[in-house]
């Protein structure tokens, strides 16, 4: 049985960010730094081994390292590119390091479950070298075996690590992970800015989501439903934070595109939201699971969960409708049975009072809403 102790990463921050115009490693981000949430994603996974390549201001660097407990390692080569980063990183494993995850230190939001995911997969298929792969594009950690150390420790190779891994194209294996920031660097400003704006570790990316209900097979009309329940619910929110709510859009995109994932199927709320649990996503699931039947207090509080109540309710199959337009069919489908109509009134009288809440607090109807792009 493989030894995850074995394993080691390989942080890379020894460049000089020249593209990004400041370094990239001490950049702010999630709360710490980039640098910091590089490290927190193997150590999450579990990985205990981890180095990290200084050189470029390597003395702000190492006070952040050693607060951390971090190895580090000093490249004196630095200026002449990412592959001797490399060569010094793989000098300095221990002779029992079986394999090593090699991450650039601008990549701050890989998944620590894709992580988990490569190591299993190097533990079960014995190859040489794990790629993840997300939408048939290869990302960043590869899990590097040891057979390849001694050609990495040459040096000579004038393509780099690229040129040598492709020797090892008949020893290698790809996993597909729902995780889109493997390919996801910081190399300029406006990818800094992307980041910050579109990526989260608790909520999944529209081409995330994408990739989730692909895999669930769901029918591509509930899948264009979501998409349309999440443009009205991106649509709500931007406005409502226009006058002074916090709402968080990319939750609100997430669970819209989401939240028929089980549809079809018994109480599709519950289970969907149990489907979303099973990646990670809390605070998606608990959306999803309310989407059918949400629970209004005595004040009513505006938060995601109603908007994207609200944005399901405005969309039937994937035309933008109107509360009486939504809820006519349904009352003539169940007229015979008096529990499923009292439901639906009352689904409707939630709606309803969700709706007038943000009307009132916008100042217009809905209808100039979601008339607005």
């Amino acid at each position: 049985m493989w030894n995850k102790s074995k394993i080691g990463a390989l942080v890379l921050a020894a460049g000089y960010s020249s593209r990004m115009g400041t370094f990239k490693p001490l950049l702010p981000f999630a709360g710490a730094t980039v640098i910091e949430n590089a490290i927190r994603t193997f150590r999450r996974a579990g990985i205990v081994d981890i180095t990290v390549v200084v050189g470029h201001r390597a003395d702000e660097l190492i006070p952040i390292l050693d607060r951390l407990k971090v190895k580090h390692i000093f490249n004196e080569n630095y200026d002449e590119g990412m592959f001797s980063s490399i060569i010094k990183g793989v000098q300095s494993l221990t002779p029992e390091t079986e394999a090593f995850f090699l991450l650039p230190g601008d990549m701050p939001l890989v998944k620590s479950h894709t992580v988990r995911l490569l190591y299993r997969a190097f533990n079960k298929m014995e190859m040489d070298v794990v790629y993840p792969v997300f939408q048939k594009r290869r990302g960043h950690p590869p899990l590097i075996g040891a057979n390849c150390f001694p050609e990495i420790l040459l040096g000579g190779a004038t393509g780099g690590l690229r040129q040598i891994l492709e020797g090892y194209e008949g020893r290698s294996y790809e996993v597909e992970v729902l995780d889109e920031s493997i390919l996801q660097d910081l190399d300029t400003q406006d990818d800094y800015r992307m980041v910050h704006e579109k990526y989260q570790r608790d909520i999944p990316t529209p081409a995330e989501c994408d990739e989730i209900l692909a895999q669930r097979n769901v029918p591509y009309f509930t899948v264009n439903h979501g998409k349309v329940v999440a443009e009205v619910a991106r649509r709500l929110v931007l406005r409502l934070n226009q006058v002074g709510l916090h709402l968080d859009v990319n939750a609100v995109i997430a669970a819209g595109k989401l939240h028929d994932i089980a549809k079809g199927k018994t109480n599709h709320a519950r289970l969907g939201a149990r489907m979303i649990r099973q990646y990670g996503y809390y605070k998606i699931a608990q959306i999803i699971a309310a989407h059918t039947d949400i629970v209004i207090e005595e004040k009513l509080l505006l938060d995601e969960v109603a908007v994207v109540y609200l944005a399901d309710k405005l969309v039937k199959g994937d035309c933008i409708v109107t509360l009486e337009e939504r809820f006519a069919g349904a009352m003539g489908k169940y007229s015979g049975d008096a529990k499923a109509v009292a439901a639906i009134i009352e689904r409707r009288l939630r709606a309803q009072q969700i709706a007038t809440t943000i009307e009132q607090l916008l100042g217009v109807s809905l209808t100039q809403v979601l008339e607005d792009a």
